[in-house]
This record gives structure tokens, sequence and C-alpha cells, in this order.
């Protein structure tokens, strides 16, 4: 394939392994172009879709757009804005209010519509489980076309047309459009070609939303990128300098950290319509003023976020202490809920939970008026949220989403019922395999290989992203030669290393208490992604550390069996003296002997052993007791937890 393609060997070996095995699957992916792109009338009704938008143009009729409020919605409204303009349509836009109308069509907004003369409705990335909506809207003479991308319910609403790639009857080959991504596909049957002049709000929308940059996805976000490079989009241009992007030197990286995170301020704290007048103004000032207004919104969210994760935390922390007194597991679903917990931001409360503790997270606002509680779900392998909530249909108002994340609103005293039947359903439902959080690592190398040049060849993946990580590397018996802490409160931590005459800087966010365990000169292997650090007119390559383990210090935490494995050879001695037992044990089992030392005051507080004197002594006959009982086993498990996590996903890391 290398030789076929004209590439490195390196990235051919990288295709192989994403499942590019055939010279023409490899070179769709590496060079595919507008050529690629599905026919839009392979989705099911996109051609009723068109036809009723066409009659309304050509009778003139008012035409709504409605989206939704996060950065896909916003980007899906903001290309139908330029798309209907382009055509001359007469039409409007509509997004709801996040707290104020929730998620989706509402009577509410349809009776505006029908009061302000809307003969027609074209949903955007919202719509398929407004069934009930529909009919209302039918009842006032208002027809719709739901376009959306979310997972339908076993009944979808009976519209005009419902476009949907994931509807089950719908034989479009490839299911992980974003919402802007079906939207463009609207656009393209619409103004019969491809509007690629666009796609620099395609490829917002749909990094933002994490859909897999494979298939059609790649195709846009590669082209979006392109054009956001020279982008003529007065919106973007002044969004990046409230980012503070070189937009000659946009990624998808930065789309993720920078430009997203602030158009979903907006929806988030404010209202949707902000972003929208940005993506589709073409007054620079105007842009500016709503760029910097954008920027505040997300350092007010930011602020908002740090204050709920503290309180959360402290909430789900009673819960683990409260089970432990009662002798029994802790809950193996995270369900938190607040007064005053603003809806706007907990889903990114939700996932930096989930980061730390790695489990299922529904983080609810209760409204303290009439007790309603509104929802945002993540989730990890293994367990699939929209099947749990359909499972938990009779406790539930509403609830929408899919495998990953959810929505949802319930009353409050539904929550003790919701809470036991999402954690039996995670009993039932997951292995033990699949509690534990895993690194897949691509390729093995050398300091020395992890080089500029590399990087070079590796960017040939490019866009990376959900379905297209970053390819992460395993370094392994690096030499030490030098470490510090930087930042606020010294949180990081970058690392020198070296073997032979090669050298690389590793930086690790997140993991700077690791500082004081660490020896200049030990071995380390490190799992990281290269990226270059461009520094004084110097570019070098650096490893963003994702896990490490240095000189027999582990940054994870013992399965129960390493557990039994060290008590049982303390019940062959069962004597031992105190002194030098970590350095014996760790030689026993390789455990190093800050981890024994946790093992052994674990086994001391549940009584499995005893000091008498000078020597540690086995009990003969101790109680069974589940290590999980122990307060000194919960607490070194939730410290590893807490280094394993140096990491969140891109909105919450902006």
């Amino acid at each position: 394939m290398s030789a076929q393609l004209g590439i490195p060997p390196l990235v051919a070996k990288l295709l192989v392994q994403r499942g590019y095995k055939d010279k023409e699957a490899a070179e769709t992916f590496l060079r595919g172009g507008e050529d690629r792109l599905h026919d839009p009338y392979l989705l099911k009704d996109m051609k009723e879709a068109v036809d009723r938008i066409r009659q309304a143009a050509d009778n003139s009729e008012f035409i709504r757009i409605y989206g939704d409020y996060d950065a896909d919605g916003v980007s899906s409204t903001s290309l139908l804005i330029h798309v209907f303009r382009e055509l001359g349509y007469s039409f409007d836009y509509y997004i709801p209010h996040r707290a104020l109308e929730g998620y989706g069509l509402n009577t509410g907004a349809i009776d505006l519509a029908a009061a302000d003369g809307v003969r027609l409705i074209v949903t955007v990335d919202t719509g398929i489980s407004a069934y009930e909506q529909v009919e209302y809207a039918k009842s006032l003479g208002i027809d719709i076309v739901v376009t959306d991308h979310h997972e339908p319910p076993e009944r979808i609403p009976d519209a005009v047309a419902v476009v949907n790639p994931k509807r089950e009857d719908c034989p479009y080959p490839f299911k992980g459009l974003a919402g802007v991504g079906v939207a463009f596909k609207l656009a393209t049957a619409l103004m019969g070609r491809p509007p690629m002049e666009w796609t620099d709000i395609v490829s917002l929308g749909t990094i933002a939303d994490i859909m897999p940059l494979t298939d059609e996805n790649r195709v846009l976000v590669r082209a979006g990128l392109a054009r956001l490079q020279n982008t003529g989009n007065t919106g973007f241009r002044a969004l990046s300098e409230a980012c503070g992007i070189e937009l000659d030197q946009v990624t998808s990286t930065t789309v993720a950290f920078g430009m997203a995170p602030r158009i979903n301020a907006a929806g988030r704290l404010d209202h949707a319509k902000r972003a929208v007048e940005l993506l589709t103004t073409g007054d620079y000032d105007e842009a500016i003023r709503a760029a910097s207004s954008l920027d505040v919104l997300n350092k007010e969210r930011q602020r908002i976020v740090d204050g709920i994760v503290k309180e959360a935390e402290q909430q789900w922390q009673g819960k683990r202490d409260a089970a432990q007194a009662a002798a029994r597991p802790e809950p193996a679903v995270i369900v938190l809920a607040g007064e005053g917990w603003n809806v706007g931001v907990i889903g990114i409360v939700a996932s930096k939970i989930l980061e730390r503790y790695y489990k299922p997270v529904i983080i609810l606002g209760i409204d303290p008026d009439n007790g309603m509680c509104k929802g945002s779900a993540r989730s990890i392998e293994g367990y699939d949220l929209h099947a749990a909530l359909t499972e938990c249909d009779e406790l539930l108002d509403h609830y929408g989403g899919h495998q990953a994340a959810a929505g949802m609103s319930l009353h409050r005293d539904q929550l003790p019922a919701f809470e036991e039947k999402l954690g039996e359903l995670a009993m039932e439902w997951m292995t033990e395999q699949d509690w534990i959080p895993k690194t897949a690592i691509d390729l093995v190398c050398s300091v020395g290989d992890a080089s500029i040049h590399t990087i070079g060849q590796l960017a040939l993946l490019e866009p990376f992203g959900a379905g297209n990580p970053s390819p992460r590397l395993l370094l392994q018996s690096a030499e030490l030669s030098d470490y510090r802490t930087m930042g606020k409160d010294a949180r990081h931590l970058k690392l020198s290393l070296r073997s032979g005459r090669a050298s690389l800087d590793a930086v690790g966010f997140g993991l700077g208490e690791l500082s004081n365990q660490l020896q200049a000169g030990l071995p380390v292997d490190l799992v990281g992604e290269l990226s270059i650090n461009e520094w004084n007119g110097q570019r070098k390559a650096q490893l963003h550390i994702h896990d490490l383990y240095f000189g027999g210090a582990l940054a994870r935490f013992p399965e129960r069996e390493h557990f039994g494995q060290v008590y049982q050879l303390l019940r062959r001695k069962q004597r031992i003296p105190a002194k030098g037992i970590e350095a014996y044990l760790s030689g026993q089992c390789g455990w190093p002997e800050q981890m024994i030392t946790v093992m052994l005051e674990v086994f001391l507080e549940l009584g499995f052993i005893a000091v008498d004197g000078t020597h540690f002594v086995v009990a003969e006959a101790p109680q069974k007791r589940d290590l999980g009982t122990s307060q000194r086993y919960q607490e070194a498990k939730r410290e590893a937890e807490r280094l394993r996590s140096p990491y969140v996903p891109n909105e919450v890391m902006a």
C-alpha cells in the first residue's frame, strides 16, 4: 500500500490498523473529495422535503427554520440561513431558549409561528421525537419538514418529511452525519450541487458534536478546515480573533477547543441567536461585538461549571460514604441533582465527573418551585444511555439522545427510583472489563522516532477527532533527564526525556502532583500524542502525556487479584519483620513500594493483618470483608482515578 499510494510505510501501517486494508478504501480516506459525497436523495423523504420547500418558495409562503441551541444546532441554522438567502426564500429562524423552553419543538413556539403567518417549519438538528408537536402544528395549518440526526423513537412524527439517516427504513450509506451534515444534504438537494462554500460552518457543527471524522464527515471537515484558513465568513474571522486562533493554522483541535465552546456558551447562558448572528452577519463591527460577548460568556460558563463540579463531587462523596457505612457497593451509575444548578452547563459537568470516576453520569438541575428536574447524561462504553432511558420510560416526562449522551426531564420524587433502575441495568448489562478505562496504543516508538519528521507523516491522516483519533504512541524505557512543574498551583508536569543523543519534551496536564515521586535518571514509559511546540521561532516535537509509568510508580490502581497476590505472600510467612517489608513484597510482585504501603494499610484496617511489635502478623481467621469497605482503599483508588484522568473532552478543556 505504501508503494501503491506513495505514502510513508508508517502511514500505511496506521491505515491498515484502522480498517483501510485495500488501496481504494485507503485512497478515499486520504484523498477523497467532493466526488465522494453521497447522493442526498438516498436519504428517505428527501424528495418530499425538497418538493414542499420549493412549493413554499413558489407560493411565497413564509418559512421558519427551527434549530437547536448547541453548536451543531447553531451551525445547522446558520447554514440554512445562508442557503435560503441565496435561493431568495421568504424566511426567518427560531431557536428555543434552553432554560425557558427546553429542547426541541414546543407548542408555544408553534403558536408564535402561527401568529406570524408561518406556513412551513423546517427543523434542523431536532424534531425526531416531536410527534405530538407536529400534530399540533398540523392542526394550526402549519406543515413541518424534520431534519435531524438523533436516535429515532419507536413512533416518528407524521410530518411532510422526516429526513434522518438513522431511520431504520433509510438506506443512506453513512449514518454518522451531524445535524449540520443532514442540513448540508438538504441544501445540496435544494441547490442541485454541494454548497462547499459553507463547509466551514459544517466543520464547526460536526466537530463540536463529536461526530466520527470518517466517510462524508471527513470530506466535509477537511474541506471546511481548508476554507477556514482563508475564510470570507466575517463571523469566523471575528471569532478567531476572540479565541486567539491563527486561522491559517486552524485544525480540528483548535475548532474543538477554541471556537465550539464559545458558540455553545451562547445557548448555555444566554440565547443561541447571538451565535447565529455571528455566523450569518456581514458586518465586521457587529461580528467583533458578538464574538467578544461570546468570549465573556464562555469565561462565565467556566466559572459556573467549576462551582457545580465542586458541589457535585461533594454530593457523590456523600453517596460513597453512605454506601460504605451500610457495607454495600457504591452506586453503579452516578446520579446527582441540585437546586440552582444551571441546566445550560450540566452536560459539561457530567463529562468532567465521568472523566474522573469512569462511570455513567447523570447531572440534573432541580427547579425548586415545581420540583421538575432537567438532566444531562454522559456514558462509557458498554452502557447505552438511550436504551437505559427507554427502560425508565415510566419515570420520565421526556428523554432523548444516543448511546453516549442524552437528556431527560422528570420530577424530583422519581429520582430515587430512577437512580436504582439505572444502577440495576448497569449491573445487568456490563461486564467487569467494561468498568476499566482503556487506552488504545497505535505505535511503539523510541525518543529518536518522536520527531517533527514523524509528525509530518502522521499529519497525512488529519483531520483528527472522533472515529479518527490522533495516533497514540508508547515510548518505552526513556530516560528521565529532568522534570519540573508549571502553571497555577504547579498543576502541570513537564518532563525532559532522552535516549542516547535523542531528546524530547513531554507535558502532562493535571499531573503536577506526580513530581514528588520522580527522580532524574529513572526509566519512564509514556503513552501520548505528538505535537509541535513553537517558541521563539523554534519548532520542536513534544509529547502530550496520557499515561505514564516511572521507576516502578504506576499511575493506575491494582485490581483485587493484585491485593490477593500480596496477601497470599504475607500468609505464607505468617509473621514477617516490618522493616524492609515493602521492598521485599515489591520485589516479589512487581508493585512499587508506595503501593505496597497502601495495601498494608488496607489489610490493617480490615483486620487481615496486625502489628506485633516489630512484625506484621497475619490473622488466623479474619472476618470476610470486601476491599471496598476500607476507607484507605477508597481514598487510594480515588487518588489513582484522579491521576489517571488528566484529560477531559474537547468542550470542557476550553
